[in-house]
């Protein structure tokens, strides 16, 4: 089974509620985890499985938690080739920078290398209170990627 570490980027600690309901769900199914609340580059693998549960702050901007993680992916720029990852993004789709952080990191990973699995999820949180519930349903697909 596979090792997965949990990236959080969270404001309100939406990300984070979402990033420990899949983590059991993802232990519960064979596989063990690491949540990471305060992600520093140095410290993470780069040769398994992210995913990354990233909110939305401001107008498009990552969380306070998450902007030196991608400001050392920005300035480090490195090879992440071997790298897998997911997102999800929450955000309210009353603002026209719906989920931005979640695309930017989207965009950002597969530009240094990484290969996503399966499909972005973006959770409306002004339609499922229960972010919790749209992430549940999407791992349940997202996991037929793993190993």
């Amino acid at each position: 089974m596979s090792h997965i570490t949990l990236i959080t980027g969270s404001t309100l600690g939406g990300a984070e509620y979402v990033a420990d309901h899949l983590s059991e769900l993802l232990e519960q199914a064979g596989h063990s985890t690491e949540i990471i609340n305060q992600a520093e580059l140095e410290q993470l693998p780069t040769d398994n499985i992210w995913l990354v549960v990233c909110s939305t702050h401001g107008a498009g901007e990552f969380p306070d938690n998450f902007q030196p993680f991608v400001e050392q992916l920005t300035s480090q720029q490195p090879d992440l080739a071997r790298l897998h990852y997911g997102v999800i993004g929450l955000g309210d789709s009353s603002y026209d920078t719906f989920c931005a952080a979640a695309k930017n990191i989207d965009q950002l990973l597969a530009k240094l290398g990484a290969i996503r699995l399966g499909e972005r999820l973006e959770i409306d949180v002004s339609q499922d209170p229960v972010p919790e519930d749209p992430a549940e349903a999407w791992l349940d697909n997202w996991k037929k990627n793993l190993n």
